[in-house]
């Protein structure tokens, strides 16, 4: 099994996220379940091919 890093925080009651390789695509779920799940959810959309121009965050060594 993979596992990706996430970040999220509580605001009014909802729990709201976003996978850290994937900045500009933000879900929520009523707890922390239901937020980790629509993470695997977008997770899955966005290494489809489904969604066009997916921006990502990378490294550079400079």
């Amino acid at each position: 099994m993979n596992t990706k890093k996430y970040i999220y925080w509580e605001d009014e009651g909802m729990y709201i996220g976003y996978l850290i390789e994937y900045p500009d695509y933000m879900t929520q779920g009523e707890n922390t379940e239901e937020l980790q799940d629509n993470l695997k959810d977008i997770y899955k959309e966005l290494t489809s091919g489904a969604i066009p121009c997916v921006r990502k965050v990378s490294e550079l060594e400079v």
